[in-house]
């Protein structure tokens, strides 16, 4: 692979990356109502995911969700779901006064890495997606372990790298404008725009 192909790659992952939808929402949710450590797990574990499913598409995941679309719609089902789920669950909880927050804070480390990795591996459109973009930049029968290393590697930095940017801005935001305790109102807009994302996922189908 070539610098200037490379680059291609760098550039069309960092707007994939970029552009708004569940992993955000969920890097957020984990950010504001957690902690930067949160949001920063989340991160990591959704790069992870998405990490997984580039390795997966290079051995042809995604030429296989295609020939049997039931397996794609189940997953896209399931990862609806669990953003109506989440959306739900913060829409009817109730605020946590500062020692449960204190107990819990553990708990919610692994709720974050849980919910980051969940969006990812629940999302199947990012092996077609993948299958598309490095059918661009690679030819099949040349493709070399390392080449497949330098492309995967690639998707995960980027792909952690800006929700562990979205992660840092959010925790500066809170302290900036004094956003450190808790906003039940907050939390409200975030369960529906869980329920809405979920809504959106279905009828995009």
């Amino acid at each position: 692979m070539t610098l200037s192909m490379w680059l291609g790659l760098v550039a069309i992952c960092m707007m994939g990356a970029m552009s708004p939808g569940p992993s955000l929402a969920v890097v957020l949710k984990h950010s504001l109502n957690g902690s930067m450590k949160n949001g920063m797990l989340a991160a990591l574990s959704h790069g992870i995911g998405v990490g997984l499913y580039a390795g997966a598409s290079l051995l042809g995941l995604g030429a296989l969700m295609l020939q049997f679309p039931t397996v794609y719609q189940l997953l896209v089902y399931l990862g609806a779901a669990y953003l109506a789920y989440l959306g739900i669950k913060i829409l009817l909880s109730k605020p946590n006064n500062d020692e449960l927050k204190i107990q819990n804070s553990e708990v919610s480390s692994i709720k974050a890495l849980q919910d980051g990795f969940a969006i990812a591996f629940l999302n199947p459109k990012l092996a077609i997606f993948f299958l598309a973009l490095f059918s661009q930049f690679i030819d099949p029968e040349n493709l070399t372990l390392s080449i497949a290393m330098v492309m995967c590697l690639t998707v995960f930095v980027i792909d952690t790298g800006w929700y562990l940017l979205v992660a840092a801005l959010t925790e500066f935001s809170k302290n900036r404008f004094g956003f450190t305790k808790h906003n039940p109102w907050l939390d409200k807009v975030l369960g529906f725009v869980f329920v809405a994302l979920a809504i959106r996922v279905v009828v995009s189908i």
